[in-house]
This record gives structure tokens, C-alpha cells and sequence, in this order.
């Protein structure tokens, strides 16, 4: 362990101007607090505190991230208080305690919604002194290095998967690449420890053989940058094992496919001097096509800047060059930490939300329903490739890998992304489900009438997109919840000659736990209660719900208001079962049918390939093999097809004549999505069978203002 006088003497050696006595204090307070506990390993719990304050010396943070190191535990496993932390430490370092430390003592439903929570108070916390991430970032380093020590091995797995979903991606995102590797070995090691190893002892083979070759190339490129007046600084390395893997996993390829298992890097004084070095190494050397980036230019979102390109260089080998300043290089080892190695104490922001991903957080836990929804738009926003794309105004834009327009939208704000009716990639009209490529400029067309489609949830892929809609949808969902709720109310009451009044309702709201009447609109809309259960709680003398059931008669299907009862054999049906076609997936004759029982409901009818068999493969007691035996009589069936239609004058008029030529008929309509170029619609067609229904869809995609048919599922 550091003893205290070791551990003021590291930190005025980089800070001469430290408070010497409030590190002293930490140092004991804490070791009196943590007393006679023991961690995992059966040093002294203290041990913990002291190296993580001892990780963050080398980063030379401030004294009060110093002190927060040594305190960070004390809340949590002992019986201080935040209260008595500020009385000692003041209120700085206890609010950098209270971010980092656990929600432990609170009570949630499950390890999941307690582990959501905590990182939930993580980003608010991180948000208002970014301090805290850094503690718990040296935390978390510490905890994995260590974690051969405990004994339970699915604690170990769980533990490792966390790092590797939320704080490997946290270290990356400000920056912090030594952490980023490192937590990532850390974890790969416990979560596939065979390939690791296996990996590592391939590395281990090469870097034996090819330390020469290692050298070599260095030797070579360094003579070469010289030779044209540069003051370069080249070395190598092996990649990391995960990397490597994550290569091959990405790529499908194996280990001994991969060519650029070695990267080397120049450091040069300029900005200058990087480009100039670009351009000798591109005139001496050929290009590997497609893996020259220019970060420089175009930084990512945690501020890295570095150009990167591949070469068949020295040897015939072929390698990863990064080409960057010296400057840029301390930003790339340690991220936001570089503030304080080289600048003056106070002379830097410790405010998170001058980061643009911990402004998109924020927003996406303002509109997250629960912190497990949070944690997972969290992993959304922060686990995946990025591409970059501008503004009409040249303004920089990063996202997921696969996003579309839309998430576009709303990373530039909430506002245009819900108003969003249409955009223009490098000029061109797209839908809004296109997926969007490096370097493409992208406009968005907004509209005040316009509101989120819940179909955009279906193609966005950024955690904030995601976010907003489900909020959109949960709102829209629960006004028409409360309105339907409220008629059904009504209808029942007044059968029973009662008038339904909030006063009334409001007597029986304890009763059914909810707040509000609206809230008990939404629960009978819902199914929680019926109608006339609300009816019998407000009334007591009216009649309790009767448990008759209507059932269509055997061998007959319902159909639309207005028509008769038609009959429809099927083969397999139990004598007095009622029939139901399943509008997930609107079986049509000709197709493999299956029926799935349901009590009280009779049997619903689905096609054999229908995702919602997926729901019932646990209860095989409740499916029936059924089969067609049509009659030539019998009424038309319902097939729904989606299409995408250009938005021009005449459109509708040639979808129906198409229609009306293959003998089938528009049922019902329903535009989904609109945009200044294309409209999405559901179309519910009348056909005779299947294959009446697949004529009518080739005849569809032969007409030139159709742009897609397809047969619509759910």
C-alpha cells in the first residue's frame, strides 16, 4: 500500500500548490472508516481507496478528485454520511462522493433495475463535474484488476459484461484510450478467457519472431520522414487482444487473415508536418484502399484527431499508420484527463455538459420511462461505429453506424427530429428509413403539424431517437386509452340507467390504486378492470358482471358490421369453437394455416410462418392443426400489403385502377408515413386466396409510381 506521506509527496510533485492537510485527513478518516474490513482478496479494504487515488496521480487530477478517490467507499460500505463528508471535506468533495457512490441502500425490484439506476445517478452526476467519471472510471480499473479474487464466477461475468457495455464505452467517449484498453482486456479475459488466451499466444509467437521485423519497419519509416526534413517520432505495437478479436468477429475472418495485426505511430510538432509526413509515405509506399481517415479535419465526438492509413509498407508488410501531433497524442492516451497533465490547476472546465454525448444523455433520460429503458438507449448511444455527417451549414454531425434521417434530426435537436416530414441527402430527395453514409450532407424538411410516426421506431438506431418516440407513443397511446376508457364507462352506465360522474369515480380510486380519474379511464380501456366492475364499485346495488360469453357459431368467422356471417370450413376445428382470423398476419386460403386456442375467444387463425406463434411455443397444448377446404362461394378474404408510393398527382388514381384490373378491392386505407417525395400506406385488399393476392403485388410493382409492394406483417 502507499503509505500517506508517499501519496502527498506524488501529488505535490505535479501540483506544488495542493492543500497538504485535507489529503492528510482523507488519508486517515478513511482508513478509520473502512477499519477492520477485508476485500475479496483478504488485503485490507483500504487498500482499494489508496490505489484508486493512486491511479488518478498519474493522470495528476486536482486535489479534491485525490481526496474523493479516498472517500469514495466510505458512504456506501460504512456508516459515514454525505452530511458528515461535507462538515470535514466540504461541499466539492461530497458532491463528488455522492455521484460516484452506489445506490446500495435503496430498494428496487430487481439486480437489473438497481444496476439502471445507479448508472442513471452516474450521468446526472458526471454531468455537473465530470470529476466523477474519472474516479469511477480509476474505480472500476482497479475492481477488474482485482476481480481474479472473487470466488463467484457468474459475479465475475456479470461484473466484466458491465464493464465492457457501459464504462469500456465511457472511457472511449471522453477520450481516455489506455483506460478503454485496458478495461476491455480486463473484461475479455473473463467473458471468453479461451480465445484470449489463445490470442495471446499467438501474439506472444509473433512479437518473439517479428520483434526484428517490428524494428525494421520503424527503423525504415524514421530514416524515410528524415531524409524530407521531418522531426518524426515513430514506434510500434501490437494491437490488443480484444481488438483482434473484435476484428475477426466483425469480419469473420480468422486470426491468421488479419494483416494488420501491427500499428505504428508518428508523432510529429505540427499540423503541418503530419499532412507533409502523409504525403511522403503515400508517394513511397502503395494505399490500401478505403482506410485512410482523416480525423484531424473531422474529429470524433471525444475530441481524438489523428490521421490513419493503411500501406503495403517496409518488407512488403502491410501495416496501420497513425500520423498526429505530439499534443494530439497525449489527447489520445488520456483524453479529458490531458487537461489536467498540462494545464494550470483551474484553468479547465469540469462542467459534463460541455460534452455533446453527455447533453444527448441527459436528454434521452428525460424521456426514458424507467432507468432500465435509460440503461438500454444508453447502450445504443454509446456501443457502436460511427459515421459523420454535415449539416447544410457544415456543421459536424457523428452517429451509429445504420442510422437514417431521422436519427439525424434528432441529434441536431429534439424539436426538428419530432417535426421531421422529409430530407435531402447531398441534395436528393431520400425516405426517411435511408440508411446514411460517411460524408453525406443531410437537410431536414420539418413541418409544425407533423408528429413522430410510431413506425420510426421500427429504422432509427440512435438511443435519443428511440427515446423520444416510445415517449410520443406512450403519451399518444395513453389520450386514446383515456378516452376510449371513458366511453366504454359511459355506454355501461347508461344501459344501466346510472349517470357516470368524476365525483362518483373519484369515491372508488384507492380502491383500484390508481391516482386519478383519468388514470382509471386508462385502466379499463386497458383490461385491468371492466366496465361494469367500475359500475358495481360506484353503484353496489346494479347487477355484478355476468359471465356470458358470445361465440360465433361453429365453422363461421366474424366479419365486418353490415355483412352476414360467412361460412368458412377449416379441417381440425373442436365442434362449438368460435373462429378468428389473426390480423397480425391475415391468413388467406392457399397458405399453411395453424390455430391457437384461447379461453373465452375460441380459436384464432394464423399463417404457419406468423412471429406470433414465437409467443405460444411454451404452451404446444393450446395449437391446432387446421387446414383449408374453401368453398367457391365463399366471401372474399382480407391480404394487407404496405406499399411506398411517389408523391405526385395521379399516384392513388393508378393504385386502385391496378387494383380494380386484378379484380380485387380496397377495403381500407391508412397513410403511415407522408414525406415530400414518397407516401407510406397500408392497403386491406379483398382477394379469393393467396394467389389472387401475390397477382395483384406483381401487378403493383410493374406500375411506375409504385417504388415498393411488400405483404404486411404485425
Amino acid at each position: 500500500m502507499i503509505r500517506q506521506f508517499e501519496l502527498v509527496e506524488k501529488v505535490k510533485a505535479y501540483d506544488p500548490h495542493a492543500d497538504e492537510d485535507l489529503l492528510n485527513r482523507a488519508y486517515v478518516f478513511a482508513m478509520k472508516a473502512h477499519g477492520t474490513q477485508t476485500r475479496a482478496s483478504g488485503d485490507p479494504y483500504f487498500s482499494h481507496p489508496l490505489e484508486v487515488a493512486g491511479i488518478l496521480t498519474r493522470l495528476r487530477l486536482d486535489t479534491a478528485s485525490i481526496v474523493t478517490a479516498l472517500l469514495h467507499d466510505t458512504v456506501e460500505d460504512t456508516t459515514t454520511t454525505v452530511e458528515e463528508i461535507e462538515d470535514l471535506f466540504g461541499k466539492d468533495v461530497a458532491r463528488l462522493v455522492d455521484g460516484v457512490t452506489k445506490l446500495s441502500r435503496i430498494e428496487l425490484q430487481s439486480e437489473q433495475s438497481k444496476h439502471a439506476e445507479n448508472f442513471r445517478k452516474l450521468v446526472l452526476a458526471l454531468s455537473e463535474d465530470i470529476r466523477v467519471l474519472l474516479v469511477k472510471l480509476a474505480d472500476r480499473l482497479h475492481n477488474m484488476q482485482t476481480l481474479h479474487h472473487v470466488a463467484s464466477d457468474e459475479k465475475r461475468r456479470r461484473v466484466a459484461r458491465e464493464t465492457m457495455e457501459i464504462y469500456a464505452p465511457l472511457a472511449e467517449r471522453i477520450g481516455m484510450q489506455r483506460f478503454r484498453d485496458e478495461l476491455e482486456d480486463l473484461a475479455f479475459e473473463v467473458i471468453h478467457p479461451d480465445a484470449r488466451q489463445s490470442i495471446v499466444k499467438r501474439l506472444e509467437f509473433l512479437e518473439n519472431r517479428g520483434d526484428d521485423l517490428k524494428q525494421g519497419i520503424v527503423a525504415e519509416l524514421q530514416k524515410l520522414l528524415k531524409q524530407e526534413g521531418l522531426d518524426a517520432n515513430v514506434t510500434g505495437r501490437m494491437k490488443t487482444a480484444f481488438s483482434i478479436w473484435r476484428k475477426m468477429q466483425h469480419n469473420n475472418v480468422g486470426f491468421e487473415q488479419l494483416s494488420d495485426i501491427m500499428a505504428f505511430r508518428v508523432t510529429l510538432p505540427n499540423i503541418a508536418d503530419c499532412y507533409h509526413a502523409l504525403g511522403v509515405l503515400h508517394s513511397h509506399y502503395p494505399v490500401v484502399p478505403g482506410r485512410f481517415k482523416d480525423y484531424i479535419s473531422t474529429p470524433k465526438p471525444n475530441g481524438y484527431r489523428s490521421l490513419h492509413t493503411g500501406l503495403i509498407g517496409p518488407q512488403r508488410q502491410r501495416v496501420e499508420v497513425q500520423i498526429r501531433t505530439r499534443e494530439m497524442h497525449e489527447v489520445a492516451e488520456y483524453g479529458v484527463a490531458a487537461h489536467w497533465i498540462y494545464k494550470e490547476p483551474g484553468a479547465h472546465s469540469v462542467d459534463g455538459r460541455q460534452y455533446r454525448w453527455v447533453r444527448e444523455l441527459l436528454d434521452i433520460l428525460d424521456h426514458a420511462s424507467n432507468p432500465e429503458e435509460f440503461l438500454e438507449h444508453t447502450k445504443l448511444e454509446m456501443f457502436q461505429d460511427q459515421v459523420f455527417c454535415f449539416t447544410p451549414k457544415g456543421d459536424l454531425i457523428a452517429l451509429p453506424r445504420g442510422a437514417t434521417p431521422v436519427d439525424f434530426a434528432y441529434a441536431v435537436h429534439s424539436e426538428v427530429g419530432d417535426t421531421c416530414v422529409g430530407s435531402k441527402v447531398n441534395g436528393r430527395m431520400v425516405p426517411l428509413k435511408s440508411e446514411l453514409r460517411n460524408g453525406d450532407q443531410v437537410e431536414i424538411v420539418a413541418s409544425k403539424a407533423q408528429t413522430p410516426s410510431p413506425d420510426w421506431e421500427k429504422f432509427v438506431v440512435t438511443g435519443k431517437a428511440k427515446a423520444r418516440i416510445r415517449r410520443f407513443i406512450r403519451m399518444r397511446e395513453r389520450d386514446q386509452y383515456q378516452e376510449l376508457g371513458q366511453q366504454m364507462l359511459q355506454r355501461v352506465f347508461r344501459q344501466e340507467g346510472y349517470d357516470l360522474t368524476e365525483k362518483g369515480l373519484e369515491g372508488v380510486l384507492k380502491r383500484c390504486k390508481v391516482d386519478q380519474v383519468s388514470d382509471l379511464y386508462v385502466a379499463v380501456a386497458r383490461g385491468d378492470f371492466t366496465a361494469r366492475e367500475i359500475l358495481h364499485a360506484v353503484f353496489p346495488s346494479s347487477k355484478p358482471e355476468g359471465k356470458e360469453n358470445k361465440v360465433v357459431p361453429i365453422g363461421r368467422a366474424r366479419t365486418k358490421q353490415g355483412k352476414r356471417d360467412s361460412a368458412v370450413p377449416i379441417k381440425g376445428l373442436i365442434p362449438g369453437m368460435a373462429v378468428h382470423f389473426a390480423h397480425c398476419c391475415h391468413p388467406l386460403p392457399g397458405e399453411r394455416i395453424v390455430g391457437i386456442v384461447t379461453t373465452g375467444k375460441g380459436v384464432t387463425v394464423h399463417t404457419i410462418d406468423c412471429e406470433t406463434l414465437a409467443n405460444f411455443q411454451d404452451s404446444p397444448e393450446r395449437w391446432v392443426d387446421l387446414a383449408w377446404n374453401v368453398d367457391e362461394s365463399s366471401d372474399p378474404y382480407t391480404g394487407r400489403l404496405h406499399i411506398v408510393v411517389a408523391n405526385e398527382p395521379g399516384s392513388l388514381g393508378s393504385v386502385s385502377t391496378v387494383i380494380g384490373k386484378s379484380r380485387a378491392n380496397i377495403s381500407n386505407l391508412k397513410v403511415t408515413n407522408r414525406s415530400v417525395d414518397f407516401f407510406e400506406m397500408l392497403l386491406d385488399i379483398e382477394v379469393d386466396d393467396v394467389k389472387h393476392l401475390t397477382n395483384v403485388m406483381a401487378a403493383l410493382r410493374a406500375t411506375p409510381v409504385i417504388s415498393s409492394v411488400e405483404r404486411a406483417r404485425g
